[in-house]
């Protein structure tokens, strides 16, 4: 039996569980009940761990299992684990001194089972940055740091998948309107590079890996204009897999709203079946 990974910038998830129209229930029948081996990685929880139990308390109550961390900053990132399964770990970001109280990491640990390998699974949400100044040097900060953590990361046994928010477009397939954002945050020379070492060291972007050279497919648009409607978007959600993982993949998947007025989230979720 395949098992389920998803990636899901929840943009806030006081809000998307809030029905928004008759055809918007939010978040919750979309994540549905409890079934089989699923892990749902969630970005800007924006919310107390004690806010994010009562937004997601039917969830919780039907057996879902949360493992989370919220910012020193309140109503700020915050990242999390959805699971059917109890994790056997939970680690709080990646030890640094510097970013572990931003609530931009977590890592769940799953014990081996009959339809798959132990697993360890992460969620981040990697700062957006920006072209210079403090937020771009605290961007560039984060990634040297969390490479390392990366490295050492990758080279376990078991399988192990970083999904979340990468907040970089690495090539221009990633990108719809590559050519106006050459010196844009997201898409700067160096975080694609940083993004291309990583790829060429033990990391696979496994939703590239399966889709192949087209573009695409993109999972946030901006809430303005007609981005969504025009499919004009970024690819900046990712499944990086170390070995293990990455030969396990099978087919992927972005869970792109069929309607402007029905997304929950600026964000589809993406969600990769592992066999």
């Amino acid at each position: 039996m395949p098992f389920t990974i998803t990636t899901a910038n929840v943009n806030g998830v006081r809000a998307a569980v809030k029905e928004r129209n008759p055809h918007n229930p939010g978040m919750l029948p979309w994540l549905g009940e409890p079934i089989g081996s699923r892990f749902v990685l969630m970005q800007e929880i924006r919310a107390t761990e004690e806010q994010a139990r009562e937004a997601l308390a039917p969830a919780l109550e039907a057996g879902w299992h949360l493992s989370m961390v919220d910012s020193s900053v309140k109503g700020h990132a915050g990242v999390g684990v959805l699971s059917t399964l109890p994790p056997t770990a939970v680690r709080r970001g990646f030890g640094s001194d510097e970013f572990d109280h931003t609530g931009r990491y977590l890592e769940a640990d799953f014990a081996a089972a009959d339809d798959r390998p132990a697993l360890t699974v992460g969620s981040l949400y990697l700062p957006k940055g920006a072209s210079d100044g403090s937020k771009r040097d605290d961007k560039f900060r984060f990634m040297d740091s969390f490479a390392t953590h990366l490295d050492t990361l990758a080279r376990k046994r078991r399988a192990v998948v970083v999904g979340g928010d990468w907040n970089i477009a690495h090539t221009e397939l990633d990108l719809k309107a590559w050519k106006t954002n050459a010196k844009s945050p997201g898409f700067l020379p160096e975080e694609r590079q940083w993004v291309a070492d990583l790829l060429a060291g033990r990391w696979t972007d496994v939703v590239r890996s399966l889709r192949g050279d087209e573009p695409g497919p993109y999972s946030w648009w901006s809430w303005r204009g007609k981005a969504f409607d025009n499919d004009s978007g970024w690819r900046i959600d990712y499944h990086l897999a170390n070995a293990t993982a990455a030969r396990l993949a099978s087919s992927a998947r972005v869970e792109r709203a069929e309607a402007y007025d029905r997304r929950w989230s600026d964000h589809a979720p993406v969600t990769v079946e592992y066999a």
